[in-house]
């Protein structure tokens, strides 16, 4: 069973950018945000880890950005990793893909010592519950270099009674599936189905759901929850640099 070519990985690449897209009002601002940060934060040589990295979306576009840097993606999706390793082959070894569980406490081991000046992570760590999620910003903040950073990308949910903030961010969010949809957008089902219809990749599939499976749902951890968790988890600064209605930027500064 011969492995997907390297163009065919990255067409599912940048389907799942579309997918993302169709989800993420203003995908591309975060990323810009976030890799400006970088530019005035971490040094041109930088170790840069992609966390929960999905097919790898974050070091993509890091390596192209910075020519001197090196990304370090770590995920607990086999099907996304593979993708990943596939479609960013070309980067050499100034990116390695490895796996991980987040829910694992020992899990910074894949990192063999190294202390990265940056941890950056999209549209990932809304899943984990809240120790869980405590634990891994303490994890970061113990391994990356004094000064280092973390900037973490997501969606982060306003209940609490702001009704016309969580109606703005809904609206939002069906207009922009609605029109990224029309233009030709997978979505999510869609997307794994694709993938997994390839013959490398579709035994790596059960092993997915296998390992996903039973998992608690998203807890819709707020703003606030965040920014004292890292705060608690060791950072000397933490706060959002960039926000569209319920979507944002949060740095934080080791």
């Amino acid at each position: 069973m011969s492995a997907p070519t390297t163009a065919w990985a990255r067409e599912h690449l940048a389907a799942w950018d579309r997918q993302q897209a169709a989800y993420i009002n203003r995908r591309e601002d975060r990323f810009a945000v976030m890799l400006d940060v970088l530019a005035e934060t971490v040094p041109p040589g930088a170790l840069v880890v992609d966390l929960a990295c999905g097919p790898g979306s974050v070091s993509a576009r890091v390596l192209d950005r910075f020519p001197g840097a090196t990304c370090v993606a770590v995920d607990y999706d086999p099907m996304l990793l593979e993708l990943g390793r596939l479609a960013l082959a070309g980067h050499g070894d100034r990116v390695a893909f490895r796996e991980a569980d987040l829910w694992d406490p020992t899990w910074t081991r894949v990192l063999d010592g190294r202390r990265p000046h940056a941890v950056l992570s999209s549209t990932a760590l809304h899943w984990l519950p809240a120790d869980v999620l405590t634990r891994v910003y303490r994890d970061v903040a113990e391994v990356l270099e004094p000064g280092g950073v973390l900037l973490n990308a997501d969606h982060l949910r306003q209940p609490g009674g702001r009704l016309l903030f969580e109606e703005l961010a809904r609206r939002d969010d069906v207009a922009t599936q609605e029109r990224d949809r029309a233009a030709g957008a997978l979505s999510w089902d869609e997307w794994f189905s694709a993938l997994a219809a390839h013959p490398h990749l579709a035994p790596l599939a059960a092993e997915r759901e296998r390992r996903f499976a039973g998992r608690p749902p998203n807890p819709d951890l707020g703003l606030a929850f965040h920014v004292a968790a890292l705060r608690a988890g060791g950072f000397r600064e933490a706060g959002p640099v960039w926000q569209h209605l319920d979507d944002y930027v949060v740095l934080a500064q080791r």
